[in-house]
């Protein structure tokens, strides 16, 4: 006879413990590296930030890009990290000295050039890029012209250039295994794409409206949460095409705010809102477990850290914060 599913345990509430302001412009984008040891950050000024995930403190400033930055992402090991800019350039940045040599070495280097590669191709705004998470040895990435690329790490070269929606990609997402790349784009689609051929192997939305703002796999690669310009977080069984649940409560109608997955105690889901709030949804029951407060504009970013129970977000100009939430224990 099979056992009953293990209870969830007991949500404990999140709350503010840091906060920090480094960058002159909106933070566009903060991402937790996968070895939890960082915590990096984009800017509409240009510059990414390499921040420690306690205390916030700035541990180096990666400078090259010649306008704002909205997207990042790590290589599995944490020992790259790849940004999109509006320079319709995507750099791909070698972080291994600043985790060898930790706050020290950076200070002692700040003005090191880290930037080991520029990928030229996109003729608009590249909004989104995501690194394969099997092999790090290929990036996809979306932009305002309109299509889907994928990217040779090695030598920098674009493999495919997909004609993939009718107006802007505004995100791409490999799944775990690295085999298939969801889109999502303001022509209302969401997307299926084989890695490899670049074929389109499934729409998954087509309504043509709301726009999707948003779209990654979930960590177990089964389901894909989307974000749409209605208010809405819908998670997806892209197999059948079905939608499983819907979060609501939090506004989103203007920008393309990135959701995540929180695993490390508990499933939830994590966004930010147009009401300078973060929203913390049960993934299960759908419902508000928490509302953050605290900072003052649109929360456009929010990281989970892979192994502790923390929350990063970033706000836009009129707030220009980083902020970090720890649950209480």
């Amino acid at each position: 006879m099979s056992q009953p599913p293990a209870p969830a345990p007991p949500y404990r509430p999140y709350r503010q413990v840091r906060e920090a302001t480094p960058h002159s412009r909106a933070v566009s984008c903060v991402r937790f590296s996968p070895c939890g040891r960082l915590l990096a950050t984009a800017s509409l000024d240009g510059t990414v930030a390499l921040l420690s995930p306690s205390s916030l403190s700035v541990i180096a400033v990666l400078r090259g890009h010649s306008d704002g930055v909205s997207d990042l992402s790590w290589s599995t090991e944490s020992y790259y990290l790849c940004s999109a800019s509006d320079d319709r350039t995507i750099r791909i940045w070698d972080i291994r000295p600043v985790l060898a040599g930790g706050a020290q070495a950076a200070a002692a280097d700040p003005g090191a050039d880290r930037c080991i590669r520029v990928l030229k191709g996109h003729t608009n705004f590249v909004f989104s890029a995501n690194f394969n998470p099997q092999t790090s040895s290929q990036i996809a990435s979306g932009g305002f012209d309109c299509t889907v690329r994928i990217w040779d790490v090695k030598n920098g070269r674009c493999t495919r250039a997909i004609e993939a929606h009718s107006e802007p990609v505004t995100s791409v997402h490999f799944i775990r295994d690295g085999s298939i790349v969801v889109s999502g784009s303001h022509d209302g689609s969401c997307k299926i794409w084989d890695a490899k051929t670049g074929a389109c192997l499934k729409t998954v939305i087509d309504e043509k409206k709301p726009a999707v703002s948003f779209s990654m796999f979930s960590p177990n690669g089964k389901f894909i949460l989307v974000a749409m310009l209605d208010n809405s977080l819908k998670l997806c069984n892209f197999a059948t095409g079905k939608f499983l649940k819907v979060y609501s409560g939090h506004v989103n109608r203007q920008y393309c705010i990135q959701s995540a997955f929180s695993v490390t105690n508990g499933k939830y889901i994590v966004s930010g809102s147009e009401d300078n709030c973060v929203y913390i949804w049960d993934l299960q029951g759908r419902n508000i477990l928490q509302k953050l407060e605290g900072h003052t504009d649109t929360v456009i970013s929010v990281s989970c850290h892979p192994t502790e129970n923390k929350i990063a977000s970033g706000g836009l100009d009129n707030d220009r914060t980083v902020r970090l939430w720890v649950q209480d224990s």
